[in-house]
């Protein structure tokens, strides 16, 4: 007994010795990050160990306060208070306990010791690789699943990767590793061939939001921050449209995801062929149909423009009609008024359990116009501080957030919490600060 003590005592004791240089700690984010596309119980852990560890070797002599991290904690604290309107106390309280990463992390960051910028992409090389060999397993298990079926869909979206995290998640994480690499100004042969990994993978996924907002924040990195010469970014920029094109216009499945997109946007009374599942015939609802019409049918189709034009129009029904616009209806508390409206409108009971797809709506509806206001705040100080320290994974990662949250509501996952509080304060802790010479911005 005596023995074993002793051996965690001696463990703990090489513990603190390590994390005296932040090394220790910051290592475990990076674990913590790796975790995402795993189960919840696996982040859980990790940020468990992380917190633990971090603040078990905390001096007060190194606490200290950063103002950028007011922000979440704040956030975190109108979420408490919707528990005093919350229509679902049993739903806030369950929300409460996934959002505790917003007042957990800073927390942690307070007490860290200063670290580097060396030591911050050492963290994001690892997420990085680590992204990239769960996109190399991904693709590798749909191969051994189409030898034995010969079925091509295994390779595209939700068929390439487990429903949870789900193809919208990983193209997240998978993007933000891309970017890593491709800021690289010198790649070795491992970080070119994760690189290409992650580039293919990002295309089965067809995500189309994420993959329209990574082009757009490829052609900028290559426009502005690349040192390389005039022409060497111009046939870049080409090659990358180029790809882009024939990836969209000439792989059957990713033209189909864009292209019902098309014509939701454009197309009245248009049917589903590819898509249709069990013989059943569905007919596609377009953006003025969805935006409109208050009856539809049970075998009535929303590809995803059209669902997130609809979920706007139930929500400014929903807050209309409940004056709720103040204080909302509580943390995760939104779902039972859309459930509701699924059935004044005759849809199938599946869009009843689809949230707000949008997280400035679906804080809006959960948290009022205060939460609103933090959320926006927050978004805000985090591209600001993006820009003037001119870092380009710091602008990438800024850039897809406010583009995401317009179509996921990203914080009603424990993973999207986690990798966005945790790659929020990574970039804002006034230590890892530093000026970039890039002129993009004067």
């Amino acid at each position: 007994m005596n023995l074993t003590i002793k051996f965690f005592q001696n463990i703990l004791l090489k513990t603190k010795e390590v994390l005296k240089n932040a090394e220790g700690s910051l290592y475990l984010l990076a674990i913590v990050l790796s975790t995402l596309p795993l189960g919840n119980i696996y982040v859980s852990i990790a940020t468990i160990l992380f917190l633990v560890i971090t603040f078990f070797s905390v001096k007060k002599s190194l606490f200290k306060i950063q103002k950028d991290f007011y922000f979440p904690i704040v956030f975190f604290l109108v979420m408490i208070m919707s528990l005093i309107w919350s229509v679902n106390i049993q739903s806030s309280l369950s929300g409460l306990q996934k959002s505790l990463s917003f007042i957990v992390f800073p927390f942690a960051f307070f007490a860290l010791p200063n670290f580097n910028k060396d030591l911050l992409n050492k963290i994001f090389k690892i997420f990085s690789f680590s992204m990239s060999f769960y996109a190399l397993f991904y693709l590798l298990n749909a191969l051994v699943g189409f030898v034995d079926t010969h079925d091509f869909s295994l390779f595209f979206y939700n068929s390439l990767v487990p429903i949870d995290p789900g193809a919208v998640y990983m193209s997240v994480f998978a993007s933000f590793a891309l970017f890593y690499f491709i800021q690289l100004s010198h790649k070795s042969g491992f970080e070119i061939i994760a690189l290409s990994i992650l580039t293919i993978f990002l295309f089965l996924l067809s995500s189309k939001s994420i993959i329209t907002v990574d082009f757009i924040i490829i052609i900028c990195y290559y426009a502005f921050f690349a040192e390389i010469p005039s022409s060497t970014k111009t046939l870049t920029i080409f090659m990358v449209s180029v790809f882009l094109f024939f990836s969209i216009f000439f792989v059957k499945e990713v033209k189909e995801r864009f292209m019902i997109e098309y014509e939701t946007a454009f197309v009245d009374n248009t049917l589903e062929n590819s898509l249709e599942k069990a013989n059943v015939k569905t007919h596609n609802i377009s953006i003025k149909e969805a935006w409109n019409d208050t009856k539809f049918n049970k075998t009535d189709f929303f590809p995803g423009t059209a669902l997130r034009i609809y979920q706007i129009r139930i929500f400014k029904e929903i807050m209309l009609e409940n004056n709720k616009f103040l204080t909302g209806f509580g943390l995760e508390s939104s779902q039972e008024q859309i459930r509701i409206k699924s059935l004044e409108n005759n849809l199938h009971q599946d869009y009843g359990e689809y949230n707000f797809h949008n997280q400035y709506l679906q804080t809006f509806a959960e948290l009022g116009i205060l939460g609103l206001i933090v959320l926006v705040w927050m978004l805000f100080v985090n591209i600001i501080n993006a820009l003037r320290n001119k870092d380009f994974l710091h602008i990438a990662f800024a850039i897809t957030m406010i583009m995401l949250f317009l179509s996921e509501s990203f914080f009603c996952r424990q993973r999207g919490i986690v990798f966005f509080i945790v790659l929020y304060c990574l970039f804002n802790v006034t230590t890892t600060k530093q000026i970039n010479k890039n002129p993009l911005i004067p």
